[in-house]
């Protein structure tokens, strides 16, 4: 018996896949609706290849339900083009499983990361058909703090004739302050888990609005008008903020690569800085292709940051392939 075996309970009808050994003679199984049950070892047995296959369902004709705007794309003709979504299913009160969904009708070949401190790590990579999921890994509530970014890259893709379409890529670092107000029914799962949409601006769902009672707006009314954040003395609050050095030094002729991006990193703190404090809601910052490094640098510094909400490439028709926008909490 090891992890990965499919399994079947000796007194029930449930099967499922051995996620984990437990202390006192006990395994966890992990069964189709995706809870895991602790169970004795000899309370479950084995299945076989073999056994799996003779035993395998006839599947039932699926029941005909009532379509719904989310699920009635297809039959009007419409071609559903947003809907990419990473979600967050918990388990219990001590573990999540990460999903990716693709709620869209693209078929979207993708590689899935994570990046922690600099360093890359493969997570996994497929092709997810439309209104779809696929599991990506377990995750541990008590270890949220030190969750890496996450990050996704996919094409888009149908069958014959297409409008060309640029690969779709997205970073996501998950902050408390907003995780835990993001859990509802996520499409194509239909469980509570918390969710992020990645395609759409600003990777968040559209919020519900909170009715304001009279009593409420009247104080509101009557309160004063909270002071503007202030800035340093002489400092400009800019929306887009070039970093190649010869926009930031003009003595720059002759000095070393360690001190152009020394240079490089001092501007985008000022700047990233004096964009928060001005009231932005985003800024973009242009870096270059390059090798990599001050992108890479840029990229870990904000995902650190407590008042970037999130950050991601910038639009290639406008900027190329270097430029980083941030979006500010």
């Amino acid at each position: 018996m090891n992890i990965g075996d499919k399994v079947r309970f000796v007194h029930g009808r449930e099967e499922g896949i051995i996620s984990r050994f437990l202390p006192g003679n006990q395994v966890e199984v992990e069964i189709e609706d995706g809870f895991r049950i602790p169970v004795l070892r000899q309370e479950v047995v084995v299945i076989s290849p073999l056994e799996a296959q003779r035993l395998k369902k006839t599947p039932v004709p699926e029941e005909i339900k009532p379509r719904t705007a989310a699920t009635s794309a297809r039959g009007t003709g419409v071609f559903a083009q947003k809907g990419i979504y990473l979600a967050f299913v918990p388990i219990n009160d001590r573990e999540l499983t990460l999903h990716l969904i693709n709620n869209t009708d693209w078929t979207l070949p993708f590689t899935f990361s994570t990046s922690q401190e600099g360093r890359h790590t493969g997570g996994a990579f497929g092709t997810l058909a439309p209104r779809s999921s696929q599991k990506l890994s377990d995750l541990l509530s008590k270890e949220f703090e030190n969750w890496p970014t996450f990050d996704l890259q996919a094409l888009y893709f149908k069958p014959g004739a297409m409008e060309a379409k640029d690969p779709f890529q997205k970073r996501l670092k998950c902050r408390a302050q907003s995780f835990y107000k993001r859990k509802q029914q996520v499409p194509v799962l239909l469980k509570e888990a918390y969710l992020y949409q990645l395609d759409e601006e600003g990777g968040d769902s559209p919020k519900a609005q909170v009715p304001v009672t009279a009593q409420e707006l009247r104080e509101k009314m009557l309160s004063p008008e909270p002071a503007p954040p202030s800035l340093p003395p002489g400092s400009t609050v800019r929306a887009v903020v070039d970093l190649h050095i010869d926009k930031i030094r003009t003595d720059h002729a002759g000095i070393s690569g360690s001190e152009i991006l020394e240079a490089q990193l001092t501007t985008f703190e000022k700047q990233l800085e004096q964009a928060i404090a001005g009231g932005l809601d985003e800024v973009t910052f242009i870096h270059g292709v390059g090798n990599g490094v001050l992108r890479n640098e840029l990229h870990r510094r904000l995902s650190r940051h407590q008042h970037v909400d999130f950050f991601k490439d910038a639009q290639k028709e406008k900027f190329g392939y270097g430029a980083t926008l941030v979006r500010i909490k």
